[in-house]
């Protein structure tokens, strides 16, 4: 299995990084990222898919699923020490059209960032549903170290052309890498 660096999409102050041009070269897309720092405190690291070439709407109806373990940098609480199991249901879409959260409640401090990855399954098959996952870690807002993990499927047979990453509440920081693998 060989990755194969597609795009690069990399700024300060960005609005958002679309990557277009997703098509039947690779049955699977690796997206990358790296150093996402929101301007705004407590922000949500989101992506969006789109399956209209020509006016990139990222509307496409997806259900997903999210969970998270931490550990507060104090050692003052943790997933394990909370009892809490990690489900994040408000985080969660069913049938829905918005942006999905990999990561919530970033902090924007100098130091305070997020990376990890996407996947994309076969996103040119207008057969079945486009399965996605993530995994990200962040240095959370409240001083945490937070590893999360969502999943999920568009629910269209449409090829998925384009994908679309943003903050959900101001600018950031950052850089993102498109991979196909063939």
């Amino acid at each position: 299995m060989a990755m194969t660096l597609v795009t690069t999409n990399s700024g300060t102050n960005s609005t958002g990084f679309a990557f277009t041009g997703i098509d039947n070269t690779y049955k699977l897309y690796i997206f990358k990222f790296y150093d996402i720092n929101p301007a705004t405190d407590g922000a949500h690291w989101t992506f969006n898919g789109s399956d209209d070439t020509s006016s990139w709407s990222y509307d496409i109806t997806k259900t997903t699923t999210i969970f998270q373990v931490y550990h507060a940098e104090d050692d003052s609480s943790s997933t394990a020490n909370q009892g809490f199991d990690g489900y994040q249901a408000g985080f969660d879409l069913a049938q829905s059209t918005a942006y999905q959260a990999m990561g919530h409640t970033i902090g924007n401090a100098a130091d305070e960032s997020c990376g990890g990855e996407l996947f994309l399954f076969n996103p040119s098959d207008t057969t079945y549903v486009t399965h996605f996952y993530s995994n990200l870690n962040e240095f959370h807002n409240g001083n945490h170290t937070v590893n999360l993990y969502m999943g999920g499927y568009f629910n269209a047979t449409a090829a998925i052309t384009a994908i679309n990453f943003d903050m959900n509440s101001g600018n950031f920081d950052g850089t993102v890498r498109m991979y196909g693998v063939s």
